[in-house]
């Protein structure tokens, strides 16, 4: 039975199925990658940078065709699906600009005389472990800043987007990259572990699971492999004042709901200042009461379906077992119907550090309301979690907001906006949340030699 498939989640149906590799054909697509290696590595940056924009341009050209894709895949709106595409243009064409300059010799101060540079170069054949939730823009995080630093590419994607890997494999083709410089490949975990292990391979890049993070790192360090891990999250929403609450209100929706709530980056946990709470509590769950589930295909739906029916249940697994303990919920707490992956938005209030889902991470349309008495219970609630991928907060005193930014452990930290991305901000979390950083100038430096050339007068 193919692992590889197309699964509609507003549907149910399966599209399309495609086999997985054989292990001689994960055995070729590392040869391919490794002969690549020994000819990219030594291509100008002008080359690289051509490149980068070719495949921008496909993007850009293939935009409709591509957000139709994903969105019959993992059930993302069409619209949100577009804007995912434009990001990722945005990421290859930032790389292409500014990866030269990235890559340029660093001269050092010698104190004994002389001169020394640091010169970056490529390390080989790199794996990359793709997610569902973003299928393209997950990888040009990756393959960008990695071509350009003359590295090659394996992609793993995630097993229910299989025609948008192809898509981005063909993508590469259609660009001119050289054969072997990027590889799709469908290949199982026990076959992966093996790709790990094979000495031509020298680095992973995984954004996934902590279980999935775990075994990677895990077989990486056996190996002596460097890792880059973007995990899970639970990311604070701090709301401490506001002259505004409904455009307060409105920052917290796109936080939440974003995606279906089906990022790791998504606000998920609220902590709002005792004094507002109820105000804030009770607009919130109105705002929520009025996004209704919809055909993702449609242009005007704002939530579709999540991911699969089984991502729904397990959801609703959480919500139940937090309402068992003693959680309230305010509006939603369950799926549309019973064989569904839609899921109605939810805002659960009265949840206590002995609760599961305290600690857990929420993956979809789901909110967790929290009363703090000052600025101080704030943060340490934003703190009380195994992750430290995100943070936002919110108030009319920045010098608080940036003194309480020092006190939040999480690797981004945004004042009032909820969080997002762009190519030129670093992402990358610490505690249970990840390894490592992703775009801005910083992705460029997690896979590559950092060569010292002295010479001595």
């Amino acid at each position: 039975m193919s692992t590889y498939a197309v699964t509609n989640p507003a549907t149910g149906e399966v599209l399309a199925s495609y086999p997985t590799a054989t292990d001689a054909e994960v055995r070729d697509a590392i040869t391919r990658s490794d002969a690549a290696f020994a000819k990219w590595s030594r291509s100008a940056v002008e080359e690289r940078s051509a490149l980068l924009n070719r495949v921008a341009d496909l993007y850009e050209e293939r935009r409709t065709e591509l957000a139709a894709i994903i969105t019959k895949e993992m059930g993302k709106p069409v619209f949100q699906a577009g804007i995912e595409v434009d990001i990722v243009v945005s990421i290859y064409r930032y790389y292409a600009e500014h990866g030269p300059a990235f890559l340029a010799d660093e001269s050092l101060a010698v104190a004994a005389g002389g001169t020394a540079v640091v010169r970056k170069e490529g390390l080989g054949v790199l794996l990359g472990i793709m997610p569902w939730n973003y299928p393209y823009y997950q990888v040009a995080r990756f393959a960008a800043p990695n071509l350009m630093n003359g590295n090659t590419i394996l992609l793993k994607h995630a097993p229910q987007c299989p025609e948008s890997a192809l898509a981005m494999e063909q993508i590469f083709a259609d660009a001119g990259a050289p054969d072997g410089a990027y590889v799709n490949i469908f290949a199982t975990n026990e076959q992966i572990s093996d790709v790990i292990a094979d000495p031509r391979v020298h680095g992973v890049s995984l954004t996934g699971s902590e279980r999935a993070g775990s075994a990677v790192a895990e077989t990486a360090g056996r190996h002596l492999k460097k890792v880059v891990l973007e995990l899970g999250g639970s990311d604070p929403f701090i709301l401490l004042d506001t002259e505004d609450m409904k455009e307060a209100v409105g920052r917290a929706v796109f936080g939440r709901m974003v995606n279906g709530g089906q990022a790791c980056n998504a606000s998920k946990r609220f902590i709002v200042q005792a004094d507002i709470y109820d105000e804030f509590v009770e607009k919130f769950t109105a705002a929520l009461e009025g996004i209704v589930p919809a055909d993702p295909s449609d242009e005007k739906t704002f939530l579709g379906p999540l991911s699969s029916q089984a991502a729904a249940d397990g959801l609703e697994r959480q919500v139940k077992n937090a309402v068992a303990a003693g959680a309230v919920v305010r509006t939603g707490g369950s799926k549309t119907a019973g064989d569904s992956a839609y899921f109605l938005p939810t805002v659960l209030t009265d949840v206590t550090p002995e609760m599961d889902v305290f600690q857990e991470e929420l993956f979809g349309p789901v909110a967790m309301v929290f009363k703090a008495r000052d600025a101080e219970e704030a943060v340490a609630l934003a703190n009380a979690t195994p992750f430290g991928l995100g943070a936002s907060i919110h108030t009319a005193d920045e010098d608080l907001a940036l003194r309480l930014a020092g006190d939040i452990e999480a690797g981004m930290v945004f004042i009032n906006e909820a969080g997002g991305t762009s190519a030129e901000l670093p992402f990358g979390g610490i505690k249970r949340s990840g390894i490592g950083r992703e775009l801005g100038k910083y992705g460029m430096d997690e896979f590559v030699n950092r060569k010292l050339i002295r010479i001595k007068k």
